[in-house]
């Protein structure tokens, strides 16, 4: 039986008497690689703030195991650009406690950064920038990572990379993550699972079952069969295809 980090059982959550997100049934578990996909407005920016734990759902229920520690790697931070900061600097900020200097050259080590730690913010490309966000998630030591459009703003080549460097982190890790991103091509061919959002879950389930859905299609309007790379994923775990989940989490939020 897998462990489970984190499920949703009939979760909703609604804004000004409207529904921004329906009936959400979801489990993720570890070392489970699941990708959140949907059209702008669908809710996947509320789903994460709920698996974050920054909202409460108005309706339904949010289990955790425990612990749980959660990394998170937002799309982007707002830096000021005459402020002089370091990348080791920004790091250092991003700490509730002080960090060493080892664990900071771990953590950039670990996403393949560790030439950036003196380097000035003002002049990282968007490649380098994706990797030192994602040091500074890795930072928390999660067992389950959580991405918002990581790759947004990097070209082709370095989406495949991060992509790559996702899966060895999953590994070498032991963690789950749980990615929102528009970039179907690549992150589809990359992941286990793919949830389909648009207020309720549309479909899910492996990359080439979902692609394949009516619901899938119709949503997005184009078949991409012919331009999705077919990705074979051997795992000791199992996926249920649909919105049901498998394995037990400890104790209610």
């Amino acid at each position: 039986m897998m462990t489970c980090l984190i499920r949703l059982e009939g979760v909703t959550y609604q804004q000004q008497n409207k529904t921004i997100v329906e009936g959400i049934n979801l489990q993720v578990d570890l070392r489970e690689i699941i990708t959140i996909i949907g059209p702008n407005g669908a809710g996947k920016t509320t789903l994460l703030k709920i698996i974050l734990g920054l909202i409460q759902p108005t309706a339904g229920t949010v289990w955790r195991s425990r612990p749980l520690q959660i990394g998170y790697m937002p799309q982007r931070i707002d830096i000021n650009p005459l402020l002089p900061l370091t990348v080791k600097g920004l790091l250092e900020l991003s700490q509730p406690t002080p960090i060493h200097k080892r664990d900071l050259k771990a953590a950039l080590e670990l996403v393949r950064g560790h030439y950036l730690i003196n380097q000035s913010l003002q002049t990282l490309s968007g490649g380098e920038w994706q990797r030192v966000l994602l040091a500074r998630a890795l930072l928390r030591q999660p067992n389950l990572l959580v991405l918002d459009e990581p790759a947004q703003g990097v070209d082709i080549i370095g989406q495949t990379e991060f992509y790559q460097l996702l899966a060895n982190l999953r590994t070498q890790l032991n963690c789950a993550i749980v990615l929102v991103s528009h970039d179907l091509h690549l992150v589809m061919a990359a992941t286990d699972k793919v949830i389909c959002l648009n207020r309720h879950i549309c479909c899910s389930g492996h990359p080439e079952m979902v692609m394949n859905d009516p619901h899938y299609q119709k949503l997005f309007g184009v078949d991409l069969n012919s331009s999705i790379v077919p990705y074979i994923h051997h795992h000791d775990h199992r996926h249920d295809g649909h919105n049901g989940y498998e394995g037990e989490c400890s104790e209610p939020l």
